[in-house]
């Protein structure tokens, strides 16, 4: 099967014999051949139209879907202090095996965020607001040890001692310390102001619960035989 090309140059020769044909009816011949070649060439020209194109069309990209990595909220922690320094311990396990870049920290004068990126998959992140007393943020740093990571906040008042690690620590802890009782008053006043001061710091519950237990007493008292 002749070629494309091959018919165009058929069609172009012929078109010129055409042109110098004399007789007419040799002329005619001509140009039902001509238009013959004319139209096969539409036909293969319509057929290279279907074939063109890629052999191997391009593969539809599409965006990986992210896989979420699970968070692991460190709110347990020990620390110590020095002159210095107050120091946090923040237990994960096996952070020492992962790069020193993926362990970071961020500091402010009350705070800090301490996040260790990809330890068996997980992203861990402990976050401490609310310092007891201010720190310097561009003094503090980090140690990585096995299973943990040490936070050296740097003290801006040196030889303070830090009672607790936050401010709000130390409210939980008085509220929950016992009341103070006075051995030379009458155990029925110190009794008293107990309860009283018991009340006062009491919630809601806890006053619900005082309440009743006065006014279930007033009522054994009342109702006692003479």
């Amino acid at each position: 099967m002749s070629s494309l090309n091959d018919l165009k140059l058929d069609a172009e020769e012929l078109r010129k014999f055409t042109e110098a044909a004399q007789r007419p009816k040799v002329k005619d011949l001509l140009m039902i051949q001509l238009r013959k070649l004319e139209t096969e060439i539409i036909h293969k020209g319509h057929e290279g139209e279907e074939t063109e194109g890629p052999q191997h069309p391009e593969p539809v990209k599409t965006t990986p879907i992210q896989k979420q990595v699970k968070i692991v909220d460190i709110k347990t922690y020990a620390w110590d202090q020095s002159e210095k320094f107050m120091k946090i311990y923040a237990t994960v396990k096996g952070v020492q095996d992962i790069p020193k870049e993926q362990v970071t920290c961020n500091y402010t004068e009350s705070s800090f965020v301490l996040r260790c990126e990809g330890v068996s998959g997980k992203n861990h992140v402990c976050q401490v607001v609310n310092l007891h007393e201010q720190i310097v943020p561009a003094d503090s740093y980090i140690k990585i040890k096995n299973d943990s990571v040490l936070v050296m906040l740097k003290k801006k008042k040196t030889g303070s001692t830090w009672p607790y690690v936050t401010k709000k620590s130390g409210l939980e802890k008085e509220k929950t310390k016992k009341p103070d009782i006075d051995d030379t008053k009458d155990p029925s006043d110190s009794l008293m102001t107990m309860m009283k001061q018991m009340y006062d710091d009491g919630d809601d519950e806890m006053k619900r619960t005082i309440a009743k237990a006065w006014t279930d007493s007033r009522d054994k008292q009342t109702t006692m035989p003479m």
